[in-house]
């Protein structure tokens, strides 16, 4: 079970008591995964936050704590001034928003990288250059863009309500994309956000 702090609670006392809440709501006393939603930066307050996790976790009730759209400075003050590394920062990535320097950052601090949407809401499903990979493969455009985040090394959860569709999804382990495919899917890349960006998101 996996849940987040919102802007909202940021701060140590308001974090324990909407981390309680959480609890409440979902009649646990734990969680496998609690995560700060945003870093808010203007709000200055995701390092006092981000101290609360690292108490619920020391008192068992959370087994894991990570960050969600966290920026390298972000992580970097973290790092600077608390005692626990995120054990992952659950940001947007997709092949038109690929965030290398991050990724990057991630591989040589030992935090994991989970993409969300990863499909970018399917804007590049249509994509001529990735339906033609599919083809190749004989599969479909989703399983090349979820094939390719696996041998990135991300984390994927791509939402779905279709049963076909939850079966597509978990049929990425008989391929593999060469790495000509996986080349040709990181020139794709165009800085493209089509969520909320970490720097401004929940100034207020």
């Amino acid at each position: 079970m996996t849940s987040k702090v919102w802007n909202d609670d940021h701060g140590f006392d308001s974090t324990l008591a909407a981390f309680d809440a959480t609890l409440s709501r979902l009649a646990t006393d734990y969680l496998d995964l609690y995560l700060i939603h945003w870093p808010a930066p203007a709000q200055d307050r995701f390092v006092e936050t981000w101290r609360a996790l690292e108490e619920i976790q020391d008192e068992g009730r959370a087994r894991t704590v990570g960050v969600s759209n966290f920026r390298i400075e972000d992580l970097e003050r973290l790092e600077e001034e608390t005692q626990k590394r995120p054990s992952v920062n659950q940001i947007e990535l997709h092949p038109r928003f690929q965030q290398p320097e991050l990724r990057s950052w991630h591989s040589d601090h030992g935090i994991a990288t989970e993409a969300w949407s990863p499909i970018a809401q399917g804007h590049v499903l249509q994509d001529e250059m990735i339906v033609e990979i599919a083809q190749t493969h004989d599969k479909t455009p989703a399983q090349v863009i979820l094939r390719w985040h696996l041998q990135l090394g991300n984390i994927v959860f791509p939402k779905s309500v279709t049963p076909e569709r939850i079966r597509e999804n978990f049929d990425l382990f008989d391929f593999e994309l060469p790495e000509t495919d996986m080349e040709r899917i990181r020139g794709l890349d165009r800085g493209e956000r089509i969520g909320p960006d970490p720097a401004t998101f929940g100034a207020s």
